[in-house]
Formats: C-alpha cells, structure tokens, sequence
C-alpha cells in the first residue's frame, strides 16, 4: 500500500496552478498534510482520491482508497445505511433472511454478512450509540455527520485513508475518539488539519507551500522546531545578504567618486595646456574606458548581492499579521449588551423529532434560568454535537426561531445594527441585545461572490468612503488592487480575512460577536491571525467552538456548556 506522486502538476481552468511538479512518496503510517489556506492541500487529496485529473505527471495508488472531504454533500432524507454504504447489502441480507435465493441477493451481500453488527460497532467506537441505522441523514448533526461518514470508511477498511479536517464540528469527547481510529490506523493515512492534538500523533508532516512538498519526520511539534532553526538560519542568511548589498553599493558609490575626483584633476591638466591635445584627448579616452569597465564591475557585484539577499528573502516564511485597532467596538465594564430569559423552559432544537418537549436528562433546575452578558466579556459556548449551540446562537442573531416562536425581529448578521429587544415564542425564550451585532456563521457563505472584497464591506458600512474602507481593508491584507478581487475567487484564507473585515469593518461597529465554530477550516496561520484580531476587539464576545487552544488564546472568561437534555451552565473546560 501506497500512494506515489511523480511530477505531479495541477491548474485549474482559471489558470490558478496550487500544484507544480510534485514527487514524494508515502507508505504506511500518519502523515499530517499541512500549508496556508489556498496552497492546494484539498485538491492534493482529490488528485490522490482520483476525483481530479492532473495536469501533467502522475498519482500511483497501490491498494483502495478511503476519501472524507471537507464538505459533505448529502442526502437529508437518505438513511445513515445509506451514508454507511450498506444499504444495499443490507437490503439484500434482509431478502436472503425472508427466504430469498435470488443470486443477485448473495452477490449483494458478498462477504458482509455481519454488516449491521460491524455498523453498529463502528458507530458506537465513534460515539454514536444515539445514532439509529434508520435515521435520515437529515437529523445527524454537522458532527455526528462527519463520525457516520468516517465510520463508512473504517468499515470499508480501504489501504489508503484520506481526510480532510476531520476533527471540525466535533466535540471534545468525538476528537477524542477519532484520536483513538487515527492512531490505531494500520495503513497510509494523509490528513489535512488545523488540529494541533492530532498533528501530534502523526509520524511525518508534509509542509505544502509555494506549489512545492517537503517532508519533515515526527510530528507537529518535531516539525515546528526544525522549521524554526531552519528560519533562523535563513535570517541570518538574509542579513548577511543585506549587509553585503550595503557594502557593495557602498563601494560603488567610492569608485564613483574617486572617479569623479580623477575626471575633474584631468580636465584641469588639460585646461593647463602643460600637456599635448592629443596625448590629453589619448587619456582621457583611457580613463573613460577603465571608468567604464569599473562600474560594470561594481554594477554587476551589486545586482549579485540583490539576487543573493532576494533569495534568502524568499526562503524567509513569516506569517502576515493582521494588525487592527477597533476602539468603536469597546463596551464600558459592566454595560449589559445581552441578556437571554427562559433558558431553563423547555426549548429543545436539538431534539431529534424537531418538536419542542420536556428534557430527556437531569432535571431543568440545574440549568441556567438567565444568560447575562455584561460589557467586554467572553464566553465560550461548550457541549456535544448535537446539543444545538448554532442553532441557539442563530436564534440570539434572529437567524432562525426556536420551537415556533416568534425569533428576533431586525436580525442584521454581518450589517450590524441595534436591537433592542427580541420575539417571544411558545418555548419562553426572550431575547434583549443592546448593542449592535456582528455574527459569523460555520460556513464563510456571507459574502456576495460576484461583489469584491471592497463592495463587500461597503455593503456592511455604508456610510464609508472608499479611501475609509480601503485603508482598513489594509489592515487585513487586502492591499491595492488585491482589495478589488471578487468574493468568488478567493481562497480559503483570503475568504476568511475578507469574512472578517465585512464583520469587524461594519458600521455601526458591532460591540458584540457571535462567533459559530470559527476555526473550521482554517490553517494554523489564519488560526493566529483570528486570535490576534479578537485581541484587539474591545467588545462582548460569544463563541461556539471546541477548539480549546483556541479559545484559551481568545481570552476567554467564563465557560458555559449545552449539553443535549437542554441544560445550559457554568461550567470549566476539560
């Protein structure tokens, strides 16, 4: 088993080449596939999973192929048979059972005549006792969705298992589990992720950048440590690079003026007439020549020294920073902004049948009877998958209603803007916001594709000119002419950045964020770059996400966990 890349090269139509000349190969073990939002790490895996053709050289797959993407693309009203690629065998066991003989039955079944015990197995390994074989895929959170479409893959067993983000949506128990089926995978596994407990348990990293692959044994931290002496190396590189530039040009300059000094004593002695017109004319020529070879020669050694210091330059990879000052998003110490009444009724968007209904847990007293956010805070919103935090905080946006109610009436999302009271529906939920709202999502969808990146913020802050919006989006990277790219032809980090310039750049400014699992998706680069940019927010912060290292950068004060019978509470991270 094994998968070989032999000069491998991908462009897509719009001339975009993530993928040039690539040849490496990997055996059996953990590989961690890392590389900037954009550097072509999914389209890699697809080439692999021969969902993309290249566009020269080849993919070599010894052994079957196991691919889970990023994003699934799914059948609500299938069953999870179907998700688990069972269904037809399953179908066919039943048919055999009720006196079938038919040969096309058995030849469905095959040698999985043990499939609904080796489903059933692999969903409970997972996490997944809840999950039924007969549930629409419909009612599958996003992360009990990714753990059935990864248990569809350990029950095919395939020798080459390929994931793309595996741990997004899932809670900390669910990356926990999936720890476990990682390390105890026998065969080649590639896996792209942002994931910093997992990047520690591979064997080798390969680093994806600049269209170029490079393998690094050991793990995540192995790996961070080799890169950081390889760029100190390349620093010191550059500024011995540098210095020589300087002393180049300042020779140059010396020749140039003892040049000068010469021409000048010679035009003088000529002036004098103590010399023949000819013999002054015959070395003044001369002269003219020596010049001329000298300065071709100082030239030449300064553009050397340039080409030396812009190599070493380009092997330097310092992440761009996102550097933001936001002081109209600042809340004075102990301004309420939200406050959410009802919490402990009996409002259930997380149960299966969608229909509002008693908890099936402990009893309502222990939950929260009211959530009060008051002036800078930052909350961090915790619990299992499926418990409902993006359905609750699309609620507290007035994206959605819970249990037939009336929702938030001026729900605004990424425009901003003050509400100052929210609907009451049947469940009791009241919600009161004081401040205006900036809310993200899981899916970078919020952007108008065929605007660019600066009519996309304009449309959030209206009333700014475009030299405003410009000189902010600068601060985010966007420089120039990179500010008129459209939405649509954005990578992933430069859709990430644009996301958050559209929620951070509106007016009014927002003073306080929803932020629904944020770092889906996102490289280790883009990451440090959404935690820098929240260090510099001065407002109240909401935040549904399991990634812990994450939000413990975000400076987060107070932890709050859902947990699926509906109970909300303080509680500490794990």
């Amino acid at each position: 088993m094994s998968v070989v890349l032999s000069d491998l090269s991908f462009s897509f139509p719009d001339g975009n080449v993530p993928l040039s000349g690539l040849s490496l190969a990997f055996g059996p073990g953990r590989t961690g596939l890392i590389g900037a939002n954009g550097a072509g790490k999914s389209t890699l895996l697809r080439l692999i999973a021969g969902q993309l053709r290249p566009t020269s050289g080849s993919v070599t797959v010894t052994g079957s192929v196991g691919y889970l993407p990023q994003d699934l693309t799914l059948d609500a009203a299938a069953p999870v048979v179907s998700l688990l690629g069972i269904g037809r065998a399953r179908a066919a066991l039943r048919a055999i059972e009720a006196g079938s003989v038919d040969p096309a039955d058995f030849d469905a079944v095959g040698d999985d005549w043990d499939a609904d015990d080796r489903a059933r197995q692999w969903l409970d390994r997972l996490g997944l006792s809840q999950v039924g074989l007969d549930d629409p895929v419909g009612r599958l959170s996003g992360g009990e969705t990714v753990l059935t479409a990864l248990s569809a893959l350990l029950l095919r067993r395939p020798a080459v298992l390929l994931l793309d983000e595996p741990t997004n949506n899932l809670d900390t128990g669910a990356r926990q589990r999936l720890y476990a089926a990682v390390t105890a995978w026998p065969g080649v596994m590639l896996v792209v992720t942002h994931d910093r407990a997992l990047l520690s348990l591979v064997d080798q990293v390969a680093d994806l950048s600049g269209g170029s692959l490079r393998l690094y044994g050991g793990n995540l931290s192995a790996y961070e440590k080799l890169r950081a002496t390889e760029q100190s190396a390349v620093r010191r590189t550059v500024s011995a690079a540098a210095a020589d530039v300087r002393r180049e040009r300042r020779d140059l300059l010396e020749s140039q003026s003892r040049q000068a000094t010469r021409d000048r004593q010679g035009r003088a002695l000529a002036a004098s007439g103590s010399i023949p017109h000819i013999v002054a004319g015959g070395r003044k020529r001369a002269a003219q020549v020596s010049a001329g070879k000298s300065r071709d020669v100082a030239l030449a050694r300064v553009a050397d020294a340039r080409a030396r210091l812009a190599e070493a330059e380009e092997a330097v990879r310092d992440d761009p920073e996102i550097r933001i000052a936001l002081p109209g998003t600042a809340v004075p110490a102990g301004q309420t902004v939200l406050t959410v009444r009802g919490l402990d009724r009996a409002w259930a968007p997380w149960q299966r049948d969608g229909e509002p209904g008693e908890p099936s847990g402990p009893s309502a007293g222990g939950r929260l009877a009211e959530l009060v956010l008051r002036g800078p805070e930052r909350v961090a919103l915790t619990g299992p998958n499926g418990a409902g935090k993006s359905t609750l905080l699309r609620a507290l946006a007035g994206e959605t209603v819970l249990s037939g109610g009336t929702g938030l009436s001026g729900g605004t999302g990424l425009s901003g803007g003050t509400v100052l009271s929210g609907g009451t529906g049947p469940a009791g939920l009241t919600v009161t916001r004081n401040a205006a709202l900036g809310y993200l999502p899981q899916r970078l969808d919020v952007l108008d594709d065929q605007l660019t990146v600066l009519q996309n913020v304009r449309v959030a802050a209206p009333a700014a000119t475009v030299n405003e919006v410009r000189a902010g989006l600068a601060r985010f990277l966007f420089r120039g002419p990179r500010a008129d790219q459209r939405a649509g032809a954005l990578s992933g980090g430069e859709r990430f950045r644009a996301v958050l310039a559209a929620l951070l750049l509106a007016d009014p400014p927002p003073r306080l964020l929803l932020l629904d699992e944020p770092t889906n998706n996102l490289d280790l680069a883009s990451v440090s770059q959404l935690a820098r940019a929240l260090s510099c927010y001065q407002g109240a912060l909401l935040v549904a996400s399991h990634d812990l290292p994450f939000l413990r950068s975000a400076g987060i004060t107070r932890w709050l966990s859902l947990e699926r019978d509906g109970r909300l509470g303080d509680t500490e991270p794990r």
